[in-house]
Formats: C-alpha cells, sequence, structure tokens
C-alpha cells in the first residue's frame, strides 16, 4: 500500500509514517522544516522526504504524484499549527497562518488528489482535526474554529467523493503527548488520565483507517466530557473555557 502523510515530520503524523512503515508498506511524508527531515532520513532510510508546504496545492500535487506514480491508496493530513489567542494577543500572520495551514490545506490535500482517486475509483483520505472543535461557545478560538470547520468541510467532500469509492476518515483527537504538547506544558502530563500516548493514539487511527469509519473521536475520557460540558448553559460553558485557557501553556508574552 501506497501512503503519503503531509505533516509527517513530527507529533502523529511521525508516528503514522513509522507505524505504516512497520508494516511493510510504502511511505512518502512531507514537511517544511529542513533539520528535521534531514534528521528524520537519518533513522528512517525506508521513508521517502518531500519538502512540501501544504499551502501551495501545486507543490503538493507534484510531490503527490512524484511519490504515487498515479497510484495513492492513502493520504493522511496531519498538518497543523497552533497559537491560543484566548492566552496570548493573536498577531494577523499568526491569525491567517493558521486558516492556511489549518484549513485551506485540508482543501488542497482534498483538490491535490482529487483527479488521481477519481481516475482510480479508488483511494482514502484521512484528516486530523481535534477535539476542540467540539466545543462551540462565543468565546472559542481561531484554532478550535478552524478545526470545527474542517470537521465540516470533510462531511462535504465525503458527500462527494463516496460516488467514487473514495473513503474519507476525519480523525479527532484530544491530547496526545506529542513533543509539541509537552514542550508547551508546565508539568509533566505523560500520566494525565485525559492525555493519550503517541503510540496509543496511532493504534486508533490505524484501526480507524482500516475499518473505514468516518469518523473516530478519541479518547474515550475526552468524549465523555465533551459530551457533558456542551450541554452546559453558553455562560457558564464560556467561563469555564476561559478558566483553563492557560493549562499546559508556558507561553507568557503580553
Amino acid at each position: 500500500m501506497k501512503v503519503f502523510i503531509i505533516g509527517g515530520s513530527s507529533g502523529i503524523g511521525l508516528s503514522l509514517a513509522k507505524r505504516y512503515l512497520s508494516l511493510g508498506n510504502e511511505v512518502g511524508i512531507c514537511g517544511t522544516n529542513d533539520e528535521k527531515l534531514k534528521k528524520i532520513e537519518e533513522v528512517n532510510k525506508g521513508l521517502k522526504l518531500y519538502k512540501v508546504d501544504v499551502r501551495n496545492k501545486s507543490d503538493l500535487k507534484s510531490a503527490i504524484e512524484d511519490f504515487s506514480q498515479g497510484n495513492l491508496d492513502l493520504i493522511i493530513n496531519s498538518a497543523g499549527i497552533y497559537t491560543n489567542n484566548r492566552t496570548t494577543k493573536l498577531t494577523n500572520d499568526e491569525a491567517f497562518a493558521m486558516i492556511d495551514i489549518n484549513l485551506t490545506g485540508v482543501i488542497n490535500t482534498f483538490e491535490a488528489v482529487r483527479d488521481m482517486m477519481f481516475t482510480n475509483n479508488k483511494g482514502h483520505i484521512a484528516i486530523v482535526s481535534s477535539i476542540a472543535g467540539l466545543i462551540d461557545y462565543p468565546k472559542a478560538s481561531v484554532y478550535a474554529r478552524t478545526k470545527l470547520t474542517i470537521m465540516g468541510v470533510c462531511e462535504t467532500y465525503r458527500a462527494f467523493f463516496r460516488d467514487y469509492n473514495i473513503n474519507i476518515t476525519t480523525i479527532v483527537p484530544g491530547y496526545i503527548a506529542t513533543e509539541k504538547l509537552k514542550s508547551l506544558s508546565k508539568e509533566n502530563i505523560t500520566n494525565k488520565p485525559t492525555v493519550l500516548s503517541e503510540e496509543k493514539s496511532t493504534d486508533i487511527i490505524v484501526k480507524a483507517i482500516n475499518d473505514k469509519k468516518e469518523k473516530v473521536i478519541y479518547p474515550l475520557s475526552m468524549r465523555i466530557l465533551i459530551a457533558i460540558i456542551t450541554k452546559l448553559p453558553k455562560k457558564l460553558l464560556t467561563y469555564l473555557m476561559i478558566k483553563q485557557a492557560t493549562w499546559g501553556e508556558k507561553d507568557t508574552r503580553k
């Protein structure tokens, strides 16, 4: 199976790349950080690496076509950036970067593989969103809004791509113990019940893709918590979310 992973140079994407490679698949990844890509290449000789910005649809499509040679089985988009504008004054560049990478990047993913998968009448597209997008309240962050919109975009493309035997899986993770989350945290997060290890997260994603699920929300503890708090009155929900906005944040910018 040929698997291409956008945002595969770190976090969930890199963990998935290693897993699919270990299962005997042909795996390609793309990212924008030269240093990360070089280090990955040194220890993962089987991976095919591309330096591509997901915001550039033309470059993304070229990389996918070079890797797949017209026959791609699975593409995963795990690219994304985060700035907590509830605790940090958001700049114009930061806001547009989140929209471009988190949202436009997802649309570019669908469009980059559309012709190939339509021609082949098969394929699977998996998009990583976030459980943050499930919590709808007036002062939600730009990041959360992009992740909410991603879920809607996946629904729209799913309805359209279904006629071409193309499966779309929306992945909605909670807190995952990636290096990024650890770097943002004030404390050791690995033993928290609401934080899942990268390995367990990868298990869940791979199974969801194998089972051709339309959407997977995890871990269970976060699914239950979200189900409860989203039933609260908006004012109370907003108050609680603002109170917890600094959870795990080291950023002290004014």
